[in-house]
């Protein structure tokens, strides 16, 4: 009884791991090329890596577990998901690393998946978009495309909104009549491209502007 007992588990261990498989792959191929995914066996943790796919750390099938698997395989109550750690490649590359635990239904842990993603791509183009997004502030040269004014407008828009507990776009029509007045009598209207700048603010058509302005 005990040996039948046995390799059903066996059997459902051996399903899990191919289950497994199948996920790693489509998530590999979802985040190529900057994410490997690995399936680990822990049942062999000398030979524990199953399949490894987007091989970004120099690893091979049958390659040994981590520290991490190794720790899993001695405590069943071991995090299942550990996830965004900090991690490093053999050749020095930043890593971002998550560890998803698999048990079986006795509750022992039978594999792992894990995914590391590489930094130095990302790190690289965050760099460059900093270089790109900076600006002179010390020289000679200043404009604003934003009309003069215009944030004075959408501060009162905002300040009558919140007056009656709303929001500029979620405005009613007798609402907005009545904001106009306001603007009007303010001398906001007078703002060139006025009326676009409600409009964009309100969430309306510059035509629906100029009727509840009448």
């Amino acid at each position: 009884m005990a040996g039948i007992k046995a390799n059903k588990t066996t059997r459902e261990q051996a399903v899990l791991l191919a289950e497994l498989k199948q996920v790693a792959a489509g998530l590999a191929e979802t985040f190529a090329p900057f994410c490997e995914v690995v399936v680990h066996d822990l049942r062999d943790p000398r030979h524990a890596i199953y399949a490894i796919d987007n091989n970004l750390s120099g690893r091979a099938v049958g390659d040994p577990a981590t520290e991490l698997g190794l720790a899993r395989i001695a405590d069943p109550d071991y995090p299942q998901v550990i996830a965004n750690y900090a991690n490093q490649f053999a050749d020095g590359r930043q890593a971002k690393s998550t560890s998803i635990g698999i048990k079986d239904s006795t509750g022992q842990y039978v594999a792992a998946l894990c995914l590391n993603i590489d930094l130095s791509l990302f790190r690289s183009l965050q760099t460059a978009l900093g270089q790109f997004a900076s600006v002179d502030q010390t020289g000679p040269a200043r404009e604003s495309l934003n009309p003069a004014g215009a944030e004075a407008i959408r501060a009162r828009i905002d300040a009558f909104a919140a007056r009656i507990a709303s929001t500029p776009r979620t405005l009613k029509a007798d609402e907005r009549r009545a904001l106009m007045r306001e603007l009007k009598e303010a001398g906001c209207l007078e703002v060139r491209r006025s009326m676009e700048i409600v409009a964009a603010h309100l969430g309306v058509s510059r035509a629906t502007v100029y009727v509840d302005a009448r």
